[in-house]
């Protein structure tokens, strides 16, 4: 599979993922609030500045008063679902494991594994943000399909994406779980089943690729361990003389190589 990225919009997951999702959504509440409601500031002697909504004593204000309120609330949940929909569970678990294994529990710290599990999901996630971007973003950027359509056709390219990770018993599962009718082509599968499928089967993979690099690191550990007490050497802790040795392996197989290829590729 090759990526492309046409330019930097299509680098950024979460402006474009954001937009699509949330686009119809903004734009219905921009249309339904009354115009006849105006927001107006107001100053107090302390110079803090509150925001009021004039006309909530009546029904059509308070209706619009709601929408706001669900439409921010919405939004305050978009970093979960960018997430949840996206290859980044399964990176930032897997190079979380990895640190762990290696016995370095601030190197690297968390703030370089999100930005290394970021950008690797922008590599990931481009084919398919591309095809969300050209399907459906442009065309109703353009006037040329409704809200409907373009919400519609968003989801199709994502849905392929998480179909092609997920397993056949987690979407089982969910289908039971929300008393859903098995359809006749996975590609009418509900969002509802298929998210939380997706979910869990990326905490399984996950797992497993954690359990596999936790192997040769527990060996090193089980191998110095021994060798300190055949010596005698009880009192003095196997991880300050196994990590050296670890890191030493780490960088000779070139780890860091091996393990971001791995994560790519199995997505392919």
């Amino acid at each position: 599979m090759r990526y492309h990225f046409h330019n930097l919009s299509l680098c950024l997951p979460v402006i474009i993922l954001l937009s699509s999702i949330f686009l119809n959504i903004g734009t219905l509440v921009a249309q339904e609030v009354d115009p006849d409601i105006p927001l107006s500031t107001v100053s107090t002697e302390d110079s803090q500045v509150s925001l009021t909504l004039n006309g909530l004593n009546t029904p059509e204000g308070m209706g619009s008063a709601m929408k706001i309120v669900i439409l921010m609330t919405v939004l305050s949940l978009a970093p979960a679902f960018l997430i949840l929909l996206t290859s980044f569970t399964r990176i930032v678990i897997v190079l979380g494991f990895l640190r762990q294994a290696i016995g370095a529990n601030s190197a690297p710290n968390n703030q370089i594994i999100i930005g290394l599990a970021l950008f690797l999901t922008i590599v990931i996630m481009s084919p398919v943000f591309t095809e969300m971007n050209t399907t459906a973003i442009e065309p109703f950027m353009n006037d040329e399909i409704s809200q409907d359509q373009a919400f519609t056709r968003i989801q199709v390219p994502l849905k392929e994406f998480m179909l092609g990770q997920v397993r056949e018993k987690d979407i089982a599962l969910f289908l039971e779980l929300t008393s859903t009718e098995t359809p006749k082509t996975p590609q009418e599968l509900p969002m509802m089943v298929v998210i939380p499928a997706f979910v869990l089967s990326e905490l399984k993979t996950a797992f497993q690729m954690g359990f596999v690099l936790f192997i040769p690191f527990l060996i090193i550990d089980m191998v110095v361990a021994s060798v300190l007490m055949s010596m005698g050497m009880m009192m003095l802790p196997p991880v300050l003389i196994s990590l050296p040795f670890k890191l030493l392996l780490f960088v000779l197989v070139d780890g860091w190589f091996l393990v971001v290829r791995s994560l790519v590729q199995a997505f392919q």
